[in-house]
């Protein structure tokens, strides 16, 4: 059964969302996801800058 982590420090740079997150092993992640539609863009960071830095130069295909 999956573990509930929930996301916070959330912030939103055009259709891209950015979030923190605590992994399975305890370790602080960050999370870039594209929420337009048929986009499936998704990647996790170790560093939150890299994660911002994701959501500002993606473009949606």
């Amino acid at each position: 059964m999956p573990t509930f982590r929930p996301f916070r420090d959330k912030r939103r740079i055009g259709p891209v969302s950015i979030a923190t997150y605590q992994d399975g092993r305890g370790r602080t992640r960050h999370v870039a996801a594209c929420s337009a539609p048929g986009c499936g863009f998704s990647a996790d960071y170790d560093d939150r800058s890299a994660a911002e830095l994701a959501a500002n130069t993606h473009r949606c295909a």
